[in-house]
């Protein structure tokens, strides 16, 4: 067991200064390990709309929130979305007895219902796996080979983490996607899911992917949201920067949990891992999902343009801008991206992040990261 101690100190504090404190995640992230933390399953405040109970306890949600106090969960908060309106009227009583801590795993669907009919009233927070914040840094290939879902990372060995990845798979595309009012056949989703993961750390390029489907543009399109609203896939969009040379306008394909990535790239093992052409993207996404978990951001963008030069993650926070480049090399340098991603987009620094043991600096904006530092402090 692994006590996530960063993510309950965030939820107190939201529950201090919030009527509603959503938890938003994918599916099997620890949401419901976290909410129970706070709320026992047992008690009468805890509500888990897969449980019929449960979800037979809130046909009359009035009748059912109304006289309770202090806080209460409702779990798989997206399976009624009818809830919003009600939770609204209770949080604007006079004498505010109750707070709500709500969990959904429906990313777009969930924050577009709640924001509706919760504005001012709402806070969230974003629940993933594990990070390299939460473990030792001596199982950093485990959680890059495995990914950070609870289940899959702590597995006893291999070949059950690998089964849970599998199975998981398939019950979001079989059973979770269709709860959720999605109409697709899981075949053709799981199709697409699977040509996305050879687009993983490249440019997205909607029309040859439809060709290859035999799909219209807006199917295509469709079936990636679908996947990014359940937290599957990052789509990273482009920094634009007011400069001469032509930049790229799409946006960047990552999986969010490099485990899931890895169970469709057939890859079953380190060794596996290691050898594989998609060695360096996987790794590349990996860190980039470590730095957005770990340093502070209002806002993350990739930068490149058609002459070639590129940077892998820009960060906004406030008015800095922070590059970052991925090298899976012993010994990183500086290239010509780097510089040209300083010269072009005044960059405040660039960190270029590898898998060796010491940082250094390069330059005075130029510093090599390693990794394992991101366990202890942000980069900026």
């Amino acid at each position: 067991m692994i006590i996530r101690k960063e993510y309950n100190s965030r939820i107190k504090q939201a529950l201090n200064r919030s009527r509603v404190v959503a938890l938003i995640g994918p599916r099997q992230s620890g949401k419901t390990t976290l909410a129970r933390q706070f709320v026992p399953e047992s008690s009468l405040n805890y509500f888990d709309l897969e449980d019929p109970l449960s979800y037979a306890r809130l046909t009359e949600p009035m009748t059912a929130l109304e006289p309770l106090k202090g806080l209460i969960v409702i779990d798989e908060v997206q399976r009624y979305p009818e809830i919003f309106p009600i939770l609204r009227v209770l949080c604007d009583r006079s004498d505010n007895l109750a707070t709500f801590l709500i969990l959904g795993s429906a990313g777009g669907d969930l924050m577009r219902q709640s924001s509706e009919s919760l504005a001012g009233r709402i806070e969230y927070i974003n629940i993933s796996g594990f990070s390299i914040k939460e473990i030792s840094s001596s199982e950093t290939t485990k959680l890059w080979q495995r990914g950070g879902f609870p289940l899959s990372f702590l597995a006893a060995n291999e070949e059950n983490s690998l089964a849970w990845r599998k199975s998981f798979v398939m019950t979001l595309l079989e059973r979770d996607f269709p709860q959720w009012g999605v109409r697709t056949p899981a075949t053709a989703l799981l199709r697409f899911w699977m040509m996305l993961a050879h687009y993983h750390g490249q440019i997205w390029n909607c029309a040859e992917v439809s060709r290859s489907l035999d799909q219209t543009h807006n199917t295509t399109k469709r079936y990636l949201d679908l996947l990014s609203d359940a937290f599957m896939v990052r789509q990273l969009q482009p920094w634009f920067a007011s400069i001469k040379k032509r930049q790229v306008k799409a946006p960047k394909i990552y999986f969010r949990d490099t485990g899931i990535l890895h169970q469709l790239l057939g890859i079953s093992s380190e060794k596996s891992l290691l050898t594989h052409p998609k060695c360096g993207a996987s790794w590349e996404g990996f860190v980039i999902e470590q730095i957005l978990r770990t340093s502070p951001h209002d806002a993350a963008y990739y930068w490149a343009t058609h002459q070639g030069a590129e940077i892998d993650l820009i960060l906004r926070n406030g008015d800095r801008l922070s590059g970052f480049e991925i090298k899976r090399t012993d010994t990183p340098r500086v290239t010509p991206s780097v510089k040209a991603a300083l010269e072009d987009l005044s960059l405040d620094s660039v960190s270029i992040v590898y898998p060796g043991p010491k940082s250094f600096t390069l330059s005075p904006r130029i510093n090599v990261v390693s990794l394992q530092e991101l366990q202890a402090e942000p980069i900026f």
